[in-house]
């Protein structure tokens, strides 16, 4: 028997997951529909379906469903491709990041978390995010801390969850409710923790699936100096859905749960997606095929008119087959004439394909290049494709990047992954600079600014000094910047120096050896002319 004040607890928690349970009721039936039509593996949120139940009954057309796959495969190569950095660590203060020592630092920060994304399961469970963002418009990814693996994420389903934002629009309170076995269930919270009910269906039947939510909200009041479970920012309560039996109270520093909306009205929670966009073009050009597949099959194989009292026998429809009538009779087993396929229909089914591709922008994304383009074609095709999902980058950077990368860095830190930081580098702030194939595109424009400036400084440097005006150090490091260099190809300040000081000494030796050799060329070419004057002078008058 638990105490009053869990109970309590359990029902406050129950009562607002009822309130939040119908303020997403109308989002539901949106979401089966783009499911059913788009994601079908993932088509059970007003529906319970059994495991390995077909679910593709009412697509007749794939073509929504591949350019869903397309823009999945594109946010994931250009956001958080496993081939290229997508992310750089930096210090909010920007005088310590020239720093040699911070340089290192950083930049082996940032390796070792690109080596714990590789080990975990991080890839196959964000791209399972973005097919939720572009189907669903909200997406969440669960960050655990695993014993072996250090970090195991995992992509959660829109059905699961019920979401509240805080003042400044971020969701930061996680209602999940989902279903487990009963004997994960004990082997997870212990079997003293359960309600008596759980402990009964366990005895009669340990594999039957009961419900459970999880809640993750902040904590209004907590003593920081503490930190114990029930002292972090964060705060977590299991408990079963039934009964409002509470499994576990615990906290988090950070939130584990980390959710992202694709485009969100300002009078909603949940967001909204290119699927939800196109639902209703796809639903219409289904139903069009539909019919279109059912005109080809009377085509195919038409109706018969046949003559209720001529024939001797059964109908037979195989190939060679042979039908008897009565002599003298003028009936024939005649085709029923049902037109054929019309040019506009044909021609409206492709319309409505044109219109899903570009809702979600498969025109832009199968941009091709070729061997003939120059690098700045290449460069403007890419900035093209990236200014289309440019509106996008943003929320995707603040709502599942950004809390992703400071959530997996603390966990790496707790677990004392990196390597001891230098003494200056204590309580240090840091921020986060994305290097996606996405981020520099966005910046490509910034480069092409500054190579214009340079042509068109270059054409005039003749007429007017505009060269003094430039700083070469600081038109290399911005250069740097915009390309994503990694650090650990840049030579430092105090090299450069170095070889800058030993270009300039070699070039003061050389110009002294030049003036040595024409010193002793004036000399050389001057003795013979000396000799004449002196000779001349010893003649005779």
């Amino acid at each position: 028997m638990q105490s009053q004040e869990l109970r309590d607890l359990a029902r406050k928690l129950k009562d607002n997951l009822s309130r939040l349970m119908e303020k997403r009721r109308n989002f539901e039936s949106h979401w089966q529909e783009v499911s059913d039509y788009m994601l079908p593996r993932k088509a059970e949120i007003t529906k319970d379906r059994a495991r390995g139940d077909k679910r593709h009954a009412k697509i007749f057309d794939s073509s929504a469903t591949h350019a869903l796959e397309l823009l999945a495969a594109s946010l994931h190569g250009m956001l958080t491709s496993s081939a290229n950095r997508w992310f750089a660590l930096r210090f909010k203060e920007t005088l310590l990041n020239e720093s040699d020592e911070a340089k290192e630092w950083l930049e082996d920060a940032t390796e070792r978390m690109y080596v714990s994304f590789a080990r975990s399961n991080f890839q196959q469970e964000i791209f399972e995010c973005y097919h939720d963002l572009i189907a669903f418009g909200t997406a969440c990814l669960l960050i655990e801390e695993d014993e072996e693996d250090v970090l195991r994420f995992s992509a959660r389903h829109i059905k699961e969850l019920y979401i509240q934002e805080n003042k400044k629009g971020f969701v930061d309170c996680i209602y999940r409710r989902f279903k487990m076995p009963v004997e994960a269930v004990i082997e997870k919270f212990g079997i003293d923790n359960v309600s008596k009910e759980t402990q009964n269906i366990f005895k009669k039947s340990p594999f039957e699936d009961i419900d459970l939510v999880h809640v993750v909200k902040p904590r209004s009041m907590f003593d920081y100096k503490k930190m114990d479970k029930q002292n972090m920012p964060f705060q977590s309560v299991y408990f079963e859905y039934q009964s409002g039996h509470i499994l576990k109270l615990g906290g988090f520093k950070e939130n584990p749960y980390v959710v992202s909306r694709y485009l969100k009205s300002s009078t909603e929670i949940y967001g909204r997606s290119p699927g939800m966009n196109a639902l209703s073009e796809v639903k219409v050009l289904n139903k069009m095929v539909e019919h279109s597949l059912k005109a080809a099959a009377k085509m195919v194989d038409p109706p018969l008119l046949v003559p209720d009292d001529s024939m001797l026998s059964p109908i037979r429809m195989s190939p060679g087959s042979i039908n008897y009538y009565r002599s003298g009779s003028r009936d024939r087993i005649e085709t029923l004439q049902i037109g054929q396929a019309s040019s506009v229909t044909l021609n409206s089914e492709n319309q409505r394909r044109d219109a899903i591709a570009k809702m979600f922008h498969v025109d832009q994304l199968l941009i091709t290049e070729n061997r003939n383009m120059t690098a700045t074609e290449v460069l403007q095709r890419n900035e093209e494709k990236m200014r289309i999902l440019g509106p996008v980058l943003g929320r995707l950077q603040s709502e599942l990047l950004e809390p992703l990368i400071i959530r997996v860095f603390n966990i790496m830190l707790r677990n004392k992954l990196f390597m001891p930081a230098p003494d200056i580098l204590q309580k240090q702030e840091l921020n986060i600079e994305y290097v996606s194939p996405m981020a520099l595109a966005q910046r490509g424009q910034e480069l092409q600014s500054i190579m214009r400036g340079l042509e068109i400084f270059g054409s005039i440097s003749q007429a007017l000094p505009v060269m003094d005006y430039i700083s070469e150090s600081g038109l290399v490091k911005n250069i740097i910047k915009v390309l994503g260099l990694p650090a650990k190809v840049i030579k430092s300040d105090q090299e450069v120096q170095q070889i800058r000081q030993e270009r300039q000494a070699q070039q003061q030796q050389q110009m002294e050896v030049q003036q040595a050799l024409q010193e002793s060329q004036v000399a050389k070419n001057a003795a013979p002319a000396a000799k004449v004057l002196m000779d001349g002078a010893e003649q005779p008058q």
